[in-house]
C-alpha cells in the first residue's frame, strides 16, 4: 500500500513517447526477421516451403507466451521496479538470440536456427502486454486512451515503413540489419526501468495504488475476449491478404510499397484523435465504432472501380484499426482494473497473434488463391469487424458505469 498526496497527477506524455520508441524497434526487428527468414532458413537447411510453418510456430508460441507474460506482469509488478528488471532482462536475451540467428543459418544445423526462433519469439512476448499493462496499473485513469495511443503510434509507424525496408534491405548481408536492430532495441529496453518508476511516482503523486484482487472471468470478459479474436482476423484478411490484391486491380506490383504504407497512415492520424473520445466514452464504445468504420471502408475499398477512391478507403479502414487497437487496450486495462490488467491485456494480444496465426494457415493451405474462396474473403473482414461491433454493444450499456470508474 503506498500513501497518496491529494495532488492531481500529471500525464506522463514522456513515458507514451518512450513506449512508442520501444514498439517501433520491436516491430523493426519483426520487420528484419519476416525479410530474411526464406534465405536464412535455406542457409541453414529448412526447406523454403516450410518457412511458413515455422511463422504459425511464431505465433502459436506468441499465444502461450502473451498469456503467461501477462499473469506474470500482474505478480512482478507487485513489488515496486522488479517489473522493469524482468523485462529489460528477458528482452535482452531476446536480443542476443535474434543477433545470433543469421550467424547460426550458414551452419547448416536446423535444430539449432528453430531453437533460436523460438527463444527469441518466446522472449519477445516481453514488450507486447507487460509495458502497456504498466500503463493500466499506474497512469492516471483518464490519460489511459492517450499514452495507449502514443505507444501505438511506434506499431503504426513500423508499419508504414515496412515495404520500403524490404526494398532497401533485399540484398543486404542480413547479419547488418539483425546486428543493428538488435542493438536499438536493447538500448531502447534500457528505459523501461525509468518508464516504470516514473508512472509509479505519477501515481503517488495523485492517487493511492493498492495491490487489488485479480478480477475474476465474467461475461463482459468473455465477449470481449471473442470481439477482440473476430477484431483481429478482420484485420489479418483485410490487410495482409486482400489489401494488395485489391491495389493490383489498379496498378503494377512495382506501385504496391507506396500504397500499402496508406493504411498505417490512416492508423496513426485517426488513432490519436479517438484517444479523445475514448476518455470520454470508453474503449467499449470507441472499438465498437472504429469496427464499423473499417468494415464500411473496407466494403467500399473492395467494391470501387477508382484508385483514387481505393487509396482514400484504405486510409480511413486504417484509421479505424487505429481506433480500434487504441481502444481496445485501453478497454481490456479498464476491465482488468485492478489486479488483472497484465493477464487481461496479454489475452488481448494472445487473442490478435491467434487470428495472426489463423491469416497464415490460409495461406499455407492456399485458400486465398482458390477462385472459390474469393468472395468469402472479401466479405469476411466485413462481416468479423461488424459483428464484433454487435457484440461489444451488446454489453455497453451495462458498463458504461464501470468504465466511467475506470476512466475517472
Amino acid at each position: 500500500m503506498i500513501n497518496a498526496n491529494l495532488v492531481a497527477p500529471k500525464t506522463p506524455h514522456r513515458v507514451g513517447l518512450y513506449f512508442a520508441f520501444l514498439q517501433f524497434f520491436f516491430a523493426i526487428t519483426w520487420t528484419v526477421y519476416v525479410i530474411f527468414l526464406p534465405k536464412l532458413a535455406v542457409q541453414a537447411g529448412i526447406p523454403k516451403q516450410a518457412v511458413i510453418y515455422i511463422l504459425m510456430l511464431d505465433q502459436l508460441i506468441f499465444v502461450a507466451m502473451d498469456l503467461a507474460m501477462g499473469a506474470i506482469a500482474d505478480r512482478v509488478s507487485r513489488v515496486l521496479g522488479r517489473l522493469g528488471h524482468v523485462v529489460l532482462a528477458v528482452t535482452l536475451g531476446s536480443c542476443v538470440a535474434f543477433l545470433l540467428l543469421p550467424f547460426a543459418a550458414p551452419q547448416g544445423a536446423p535444430w539449432l536456427f528453430v531453437l533460436l526462433t523460438v527463444l527469441w519469439t518466446a522472449s519477445s512476448s516481453a514488450l507486447r502486454a507487460p509495458p502497456l499493462m504498466l500503463l493500466g496499473k499506474y497512469a492516471p485513469k483518464p490519460s489511459v486512451p492517450w499514452l495507449s495511443a502514443l505507444s501505438l503510434v511506434g506499431l503504426g509507424v513500423a508499419g508504414a515503413i515496412g515495404p520500403y525496408l524490404t526494398i532497401v534491405l533485399r540484398d543486404v548481408d542480413p547479419r547488418i540489419p539483425f546486428a543493428l536492430s538488435s542493438l536499438a532495441l536493447a538500448l531502447a529496453t534500457i528505459g523501461i526501468i525509468w518508464s516504470e518508476r516514473t508512472l509509479a511516482l505519477t501515481s503517488i503523486s495523485g492517487a493511492e495504488v493498492s495491490a487489488a484482487s485479480p478480477a475474476k472471468p465474467t461475461r463482459l470478459t468473455v465477449l470481449f475476449m471473442l470481439a477482440v479474436l473476430l477484431l483481429g482476423l478482420g484485420f489479418q484478411i483485410h490487410f495482409s491478404i486482400n489489401s494488395a490484391s485489391m491495389y493490383l486491380r489498379h496498378t503494377k506490383p512495382d506501385q504496391l510499397p507506396y500504397l500499402m504504407p496508406v493504411f498505417w497512415i490512416g492508423f496513426n492520424v485517426l488513432m490519436l484523435p479517438a484517444a479523445l473520445a475514448t476518455r470520454r466514452y470508453g474503449g467499449l464504445a470507441v472499438t465498437a465504432v472504429g469496427a464499423l468504420i473499417a468494415a464500411v471502408a473496407t466494403l467500399a475499398a473492395s467494391t470501387t472501380g477508382n484508385l483514387n477512391t481505393l487509396i482514400v478507403m484504405q486510409f480511413i479502414a486504417g484509421g479505424g484499426w487505429g481506433c480500434v487497437l487504441m481502444s481496445a487496450v485501453s478497454a481490456a486495462l479498464a476491465i482488468g482494473h485492478t489486479g488483472s490488467e497484465g493477464k487481461i491485456t496479454g489475452a488481448l494480444f494472445s487473442l490478435l497473434a491467434l487470428a495472426a496465426f489463423a491469416r497464415i494457415a490460409m495461406v499455407a493451405v492456399e485458400l486465398n488463391k482458390d477462385p472459390g474462396y474469393s468472395a468469402l474473403l472479401t466479405w469476411l473482414p466485413v462481416a468479423a469487424w461488424g459483428l464484433a461491433a454487435v457484440l461489444l454493444l451488446i454489453v455497453l450499456p451495462s458498463q458504461r458505469e464501470r468504465f466511467a470508474a475506470a476512466t475517472a
